[in-house]
């Protein structure tokens, strides 16, 4: 497959953000998370866990709860005092509304999605009308003493549970009052002068409400009498989720030990036909708080502070028993965060905050006989480019001359010139662009650095001319229907004819940008592509869709090529489709034109598309065997895909030329190093 000198880039210091609040949205299958930065993360179940969309954050936005309303319409509460709804099809905000009653701590909708309940830190329950495009405030429930930390409706839509500091409140809707008051116990006697916070609420329908406090308990209260039913001491530090199951025969709690505890509602004896909650399963894939829980009807998904989002199958509610219910973990974002100028070996980082531009190092050793290659030329740092205002860096771009740079933040797109001396490099901002420009999805350069493609919130896509002190908008590609999900992926072809943008609806339509108009359309696919890219030299189109089913498409003929039919017809190898993360590059190697590089967070893959594809009988990972034999029995024995696993958590892998290739890393444990000290760390013999 040959060989290649690389670049093997840690420097990168790419931090996630740690997760506050989750929903589910078990319509749809989907699942939306809030970070610790403000930014919103959309994840389809259904679609192999692929990360849809991600709303970008923003430095005064600090998301406490979030919930979903029917099937496209998603809330979010903060601590600025302001509910805001969220606009998934150009993903950002779509307004905000204030409720005046300080930071929102808490916030839940009623069974009927009709209106939603919102807890202050005034001690208020402020209560909101759902409106079609907009909500309305609709009443003040009875102000109490503390805020409201959390807040569950019964599923009748007349009452609703309110968790403050030592104390558990119900509420009657209609009348504003409070109808009951359950004291919460603060615990062990060393805790009785520590306030209990009840972090956590859940009313059920049988009129059973259970709570989650800084005390270390789950407990099961009788709202009816205002009397404790059961009381479980999980931990010895803070519960700080609970999520309760669709048929609520299940309930999952959070600690802030990293731990996730499972209730379930189990019959006493079978003659009885009585139930009880019963503590069933205990769950560690977290080493700081988990700070949000959701049960679906197969799996339980938890995160929390070491950024980490796990989607832990729950094997009694599965069917069938396959790689698919393996636990998965999903750390870094299915999207690419650096941008590569391969005529100068530079690299751009994507921070929410600032980009970095870096010239990679090198050596003058030509010799490829050892493992590692002494540096002689450090890599350098040449800019670091801060962002304008409050709002986080959404998308970036640099031209392949190194030239020209662009970002995007989900309200203004600024464009810059890069000039280099031999010890500096001096930045100009590009004034007046176009005033149809105001945000992009995605951003991308031809190949020649003439011009910028930038995907609108419209799912549009504008297409910039750049000169040396200016820019001119040349044309607008204008999406099919009225209704279109945002474009979210760009490839632009070498020779500067083709550009092939993709869909949040799994569309993938290819643009003529000789003639300006739309040249055809791939066939829908059931999946979202995670990864594309136009073949320099045949201009087909390589695409590789979140379950990992690899299709090329012949741009010229508006067709599938041969091979890719080979592919659909032979099958791919099984252990192939065992992947926990989704493709998020491709590339082709310019010494052979029929190999193709992928990479996803755990390996390279490069597929030589002039051997034949790998029989499900024959191992994927044959390196090591196929080193071993002699030359005739190698060839009988070599497939298509090659794997190498030598580089882990991959941020980003390119080929640069004929010799080099960079990778960039992100270890797992260089995250786990910058994260604040866990609560509590079991050492051993403790």
């Amino acid at each position: 497959m040959g060989e290649f000198k690389v670049h093997r880039v840690k420097f990168f210091n790419y931090m996630p953000s740690g997760i506050r609040c989750m929903a589910y949205n078990s319509s749809t299958d989907k699942l939306a998370l809030a970070r610790l930065d403000g930014s919103i993360e959309i994840f389809n179940i259904s679609n192999n866990y692929f990360q849809e969309k991600v709303i970008p954050g923003n430095d005064s936005r600090s998301i406490e709860a979030i919930c979903w309303v029917g099937h496209d319409r998603l809330f979010t509460a903060s601590l600025s005092g302001e509910i805001m709804e969220v606009d998934l099809q150009k993903l950002c905000p779509k307004y905000k509304l204030h409720a005046f009653g300080g930071p929102i701590w808490s916030m839940s909708c009623n069974a009927e999605e009709s209106h939603l309940a919102v807890g202050c830190e005034d001690g208020s329950v402020k209560v909101f009308e759902l409106l079609p495009g907009k909500i309305q405030f609709e009443r003040n429930l009875d102000r109490q003493k503390g805020r409201i930390l959390s807040i569950s409706w019964h599923k009748s839509g007349a009452l609703i549970a309110a968790g403050t500091i030592d104390m558990i409140r119900i509420f009657d809707v209609k009348s504003g009052h409070a109808v009951q008051r359950i004291l919460v116990d603060r615990g062990a006697a060393a805790c009785r002068n520590w306030e209990c916070v009840v972090w956590s609420i859940a009313y059920l329908s049988d009129d059973m409400v259970v709570s989650a406090d800084s005390a270390g308990k789950v407990q099961f209260w009788d709202t009816e009498k205002g009397t404790l039913i059961k009381s479980y001491l999980i931990s010895k530090c803070d519960v700080l989720s609970l999520s309760v199951s669709e048929e609520e025969d299940s309930i999952l709690a959070g600690t802030s030990e990293g731990t996730v505890v499972q209730f379930q509602l189990l019959p006493t004896t079978i003659e009885s036909g009585d139930y009880q909650w019963v503590r069933t399963r205990t769950f560690k894939h977290h080493t700081h708080d988990v700070r949000a829980v959701v049960e679906t009807r197969t799996a339980l998904i938890s995160g929390g502070l070491d950024t980490h989002l796990v989607f832990r199958p729950l094997l009694d509610k599965v069917e069938e028993k396959s790689y698919d219910t393996a636990l998965r973990k999903v750390t870094f974002p299915h999207r690419k965060l650096v941008c590569c100028a391969k005529k100068h070996n530079l690299l751009m980082f994507q921070y929410p905050d600032q980009l970095e531009v870096w010239k990679l190092g090198g050596t003058d050793v030509k010799s490829i006989q050892e493992d590692k290659l002494p540096v002689t030329r450090k890599p350098e740092k040449l800019l670091q480019l801060k962002r304008k205002g409050s709002d986080h860096i959404c998308c970036s771009a640099i031209s392949q001359c190194g030239n020209w740079i662009a970002y995007s933040t989900v309200s203004s797109i600024r464009l810059y010139q890069l000039q280099y001396d031999s010890n500096r490099v001096n930045i100009k901002k590009v004034q007046n662009l176009p005033k149809i420009l105001y945000s992009a999805h995605q951003l991308q350069f031809s190949a020649d650095s003439s011009k910028l493609f930038i995907a609108s919130p419209q799912a549009a896509v504008h297409v910039l001319s750049i000169f040396e002190t200016e820019c001119k908008h040349l044309h607008t590609f204008h999406p099919k229907s009225d209704v279109s999900e945002p474009l979210y992926l760009l490839s632009a072809s070498a020779n500067g004819r083709w550009l092939a943008a993709a869909s949040h609806n799994c569309e993938i339509n290819i643009y003529d940008l000789k003639k300006l108009k739309h040249h055809c359309g791939v066939p829908v696919y059931s999946a979202n592509p995670s990864a594309m890219e136009i073949h320099p030299e045949t201009d087909d189109l390589l695409i590789v869709y979140s379950d990992r089913q690899i299709f090329e498409f012949s741009i010229t003929e508006k067709q599938y090529t041969d091979w890719s039919r080979k592919v659909q017809k032979e099958g791919l190898h099984s252990l192939w489709f065992e992947r926990d993360t989704p493709v998020t590059h491709v590339a082709f190697n310019p010494r052979k034109p029929s190999q193709i590089m992928l990479h996803d967070m755990y390996m390279l893959c490069i597929i030589d598309k002039s051997l034949p594809l790998p029989d499900r009988k024959m191992p994927l990972y044959n390196q090591l065997i196929l080193k071993n034999l002699p030359d005739d029995e190698r060839k009988r024995q070599s497939h298509a895909f090659k794997i190498c696993k030598n580089y882990q958590h991959l941020l980003y892998a390119d080929l640069l030329d004929e010799e080099w290739m960079v990778v960039i890393e992100r270890p797992i444990i260089e995250i786990i190093s910058q994260l604040p000290a866990p609560v509590r760390q079991k050492k051993f013999g403790t």
